[in-house]
């Protein structure tokens, strides 16, 4: 891992993405913390082409993304040229929708879509990854649905995009997953799990229970490329949360 392959998943900073004006003051935020790289979701309308020159112009890599299931599957020459023009390679669905969700036939579905449209994005240099939550760690039978995904897709047309919280939500092994997408995994998502008032909470990276150098390590061993700081919600400013991951992860070098 190196300092400039850390990013700041934009989500994260949702409500400060409203409008044009907030986008380039927030970008200039999350530069002047530190990062060097964000990845694109939860954000409002703004032309390409103006974002693009906001992150040029500020200095910051678009390294991945979040695209709606809509657009993956019905604008998808759009969603091409987009990343073309940012010189982002990484196309991310950031969830399941709903209806393949509760069977396992549900997953072969998705993993067989998907490894189609992901097989057309790499003919243009893009690369799909898929994000977890836990509910893909439910069992059918034998398999839970990521083992489903894993085994029923296309290598490497369907890539993986792991939330270390969310495997660990799950009841499955972050380390354990990293090594088992070795290959097919660039980017990874990052964020803690601590327990308040015995319930789990989203944390800081190094602010809650999860063997951080266990997993820096198998990501250096696994080839990750990218490691992006996101958190879902956040006990305090979400500017101060990414501050702090950021930090943290900076010891990790």
């Amino acid at each position: 891992m190196k300092q400039a392959n850390i990013a700041a998943q934009l989500y994260t900073l949702r409500d400060y993405l409203k409008t044009p004006e907030d986008i380039e003051s927030t970008l200039r935020r999350v530069k002047a913390i530190g990062y060097d790289a964000v990845q694109v979701s939860g954000m409002g309308p703004i032309d390409p082409e103006k974002l693009k020159q906001l992150a040029d112009e500020i200095g910051l890599t678009i390294c991945a993304t979040h695209i709606s299931y809509d657009r993956l599957t019905k604008d998808l020459p759009a969603v091409i040229r987009e990343h073309q023009l940012w010189n982002c390679k990484y196309v991310g669905l950031g969830a399941m929708p709903p209806e393949y969700r509760s069977d396992e036939a549900g997953y072969v579905r998705l993993a067989s879509e998907f490894s189609a449209i992901g097989a057309e994005l790499a003919k243009h240099g893009l690369q799909f990854v898929y994000h977890n939550h836990k509910f893909e760690y439910t069992k059918f039978g034998e398999r839970t649905g990521m083992d489903v995904l894993l085994e029923e897709s296309a290598s490497p047309d369907f890539g993986f995009e792991l939330d270390m919280y969310w495997v660990q939500a799950g009841g499955a092994n972050p380390v354990e997953w990293v090594n088992k997408v070795k290959g097919r995994m660039q980017v990874i998502h990052l964020k803690d799990m601590e327990i308040v008032e015995d319930q789990q909470v989203f944390a800081e990276v190094g602010r809650g229970n999860l063997n951080w150098s266990a997993i820096i390590e198998a990501c250096r061993s696994t080839g990750v490329e990218w490691y992006v700081v996101e958190q879902d919600q956040c006990r305090r400013d979400p500017f101060e949360s990414l501050t702090i991951s950021y930090n943290y992860l900076k010891q990790l070098i």
